[in-house]
Parts: structure tokens; sequence; C-alpha cells
């Protein structure tokens, strides 16, 4: 894992190739997998690695990418925005993603 990736789009690109391949948006959003959203629940993620990209030319377009681990072996990432639009992962879920690492 790179310290930096020069785009959003470079970034979960290579990370997918890395075996980062859930997409705990996905989930968040669509439910698509009931057990993977009650252990992300349970708090037992963790955020490895944080990357931030900020827009151009649109404040909306500031990004977060949470690189995650789990406890039972499941990688995937995460991408919130902090434009203040709605679109945002939800903060209680954010609380229970632990993020220990200096990022």
């Amino acid at each position: 894992m790179k310290e930096s990736y020069p785009t959003l789009s470079d970034a979960i690109r290579e990370l997918q190739k890395q075996g980062y391949t859930t997409d705990f948006n996905y989930i968040l959003k669509q439910g698509s997998d009931d057990e993977l959203k009650r252990k992300w629940e349970a708090g037992t993620f963790e955020a490895v690695k944080v990357y931030r990209y900020e827009g151009m030319s649109n404040p909306d377009d500031n990004s977060i990418l949470y690189v995650i681990e789990g406890k039972d072996g499941t990688k995937g990432i995460l991408v919130d925005n902090y434009s203040g639009t709605e679109d945002q992962v939800p903060i209680a879920m954010l609380k229970r993603l632990n993020v220990t690492h200096d990022n």
C-alpha cells in the first residue's frame, strides 16, 4: 500500500488489486450482506490507512478513502465525502470504525 495515490480512482483500482475488494459503501447503502453489516455493527473493523482527496474545482468533490481490514480477514474500502452533502457515511458507523494507525 502506497503512502499516496494521485487520484481517488487510482487508489481504489490499486487497492482492489491488493485484495481490498469488499465495497463497504454498497453494503451500508444496499444492505446486501446482513452478516457483514452485523460484524460492522460489532466494531470488528479497523481503518489501516486513510487517504484524503480534494476536488480541484468543486468543493463537493472532497473525499476520504478508508482502507479497512476486519478481524475475520475481510478487506475492503469505504469512501466518504466531507463536503457537507447528504451522501456521507453515517457518523454512527464511522465511530464504530477503529482508526488507530498514524495516517
